[in-house]
């Protein structure tokens, strides 16, 4: 049997030179950014504010507000491709022979509480499964992302299922670019839905698309498992206006796009989407010297459906609210360059009739979208709106 080999001799170290100790590695950053990032070139990173703040519940480390470009344009976010992006985290990714599903830890304050607003320090870990580009028509654009709570139940009435809908003029943009929006509602545990719809053809077609969507639900319900007796429609700008149509219309016999009898719409959740006075918002456009803005506004608003006030009321939310409708809240800028703050006057004294029932939250030197910042204060209002709910 052969000797062991004698093991090599510690390096010397020089007198008065103290030897360097083992690299101590920092633990991993805290909250939900477990696993692979997803890699989109336009996603925004969350800003430091977008979370709720509540002492339980402190907002996630990361980047600061993005950058937008210019006021007077389509106020879509513009990244460059980041690697510290504050988007939603993999923890696993299981490709099915139907689509891909990813299942994210989340940390979720308050999700075994029916109060949406946090009270208390606890916090469990919620998993989420991710369906994305889910088709619910034939057209390509015609696609949603599904994300599923699988503590949403422990919630009990205060179960909603978020359904929020990107800005753009109805003519750009898409559901990746707006994620801000539906972060806080994922902290939370809620089901969430975020969709596309068809652009540059029409107002009516794009509201269709929302109807269609959330018919697409209901039959499906075996499938995703959403509590659609308790829908949220939300939206950013063009998104909110098509929102506030569907909840607005969803009781009017009249209208002809009918939602399943099976799904009961609880409240509506606006930022800076027109409910009044489209006929100054396709001034704004039509007049407009930004390019794009102009052919937003030619394509949008043809002449023959825009020759009269009474034609155009066929497009405006307020034209079939009534007190039978489900709770608004209402974000909108007294600076708005695009939805202009008196297309909204007629629509808040209407919301301001029952106080109790709705919020609306008017920041005097407030422009077209929030700022981080705004956006942090709004949700704050938002969660005691849907407490009450």
């Amino acid at each position: 049997m052969r000797a062991p080999l004698p093991r090599p001799a510690a390096a010397p170290v020089a007198r008065g030179v103290q030897a360097q100790p083992r690299p101590q590695f920092a633990a991993p950053p805290r909250g939900p950014t477990i696993g692979k990032r997803y890699r989109y070139s336009h996603r925004p990173a969350l800003a430091r504010a977008s979370w709720p703040k509540t002492p339980e519940c402190p907002p996630p480390r990361g980047p600061a507000s993005p950058p937008w470009k210019a006021r007077n344009q389509l106020l879509i976010p513009h990244h460059p491709p980041s690697r510290n992006s504050e988007s939603i985290t993999a923890m696993n990714k299981n490709i099915l022979s139907f689509g891909l599903f990813v299942s994210l830890a989340l940390s979720s304050c308050s999700a075994k509480l029916v109060s949406i607003v946090d009270k208390t320090d606890e916090q469990i870990k919620t998993t989420y499964q991710v369906k994305k580009d889910v088709p619910y028509g034939t057209d390509k654009e015609q696609t949603m992302d599904i994300y599923m709570s699988a503590s949403a139940n422990k919630l009990k009435n205060k179960n909603f299922t978020i359904v929020f809908l990107h800005g753009g003029g109805y003519y750009v943009s898409d559901k990746s670019n707006e994620e801000r929006y539906i972060q806080p509602y994922l902290k939370k545990g809620l089901n969430v839905v975020n969709m596309n719809y068809r652009l540059k053809r029409g107002i009516p077609i794009a509201t269709e698309d929302l109807t269609n969507a959330l018919n697409f639900l209901k039959a499906n319900h075996a499938t995703y498992q959403l509590n659609l007796d308790r829908v949220i429609l939300t939206g950013f700008s063009a998104g909110a206006h098509i929102a506030s149509m569907v909840a607005a219309t969803a009781n009017d016999p009249a209208y002809p796009n009918k939602l399943d009898s099976g799904i009961k719409i609880a409240g509506v959740i606006n930022f800076s989407g027109p409910v009044d006075g489209l006929d100054v918002v396709e001034q704004v456009f039509t007049s407009n010297e930004v390019p794009i803005m102009k052919e937003i506004g030619i394509a949008l608003f043809p002449s023959a459906d825009f020759a009269s006030k009474e034609t155009v009321a066929k497009y405006e939310p307020i034209t079939y609210f009534d007190k039978n409708d489900p709770p608004f809240f209402l974000w909108h800028g007294g600076k708005d360059d695009q939805v202009p703050a008196s297309t909204f006057e007629k629509f808040v004294v209407l919301l301001n009739k029952d106080p109790n029932k709705n919020v609306v939250l008017f920041l005097p030197e407030g422009l077209h979208s929030p700022s981080a910042n705004e956006l942090t204060s709004a949700y704050e209002k938002i969660f005691v709106f849907l407490d009450k709910q």
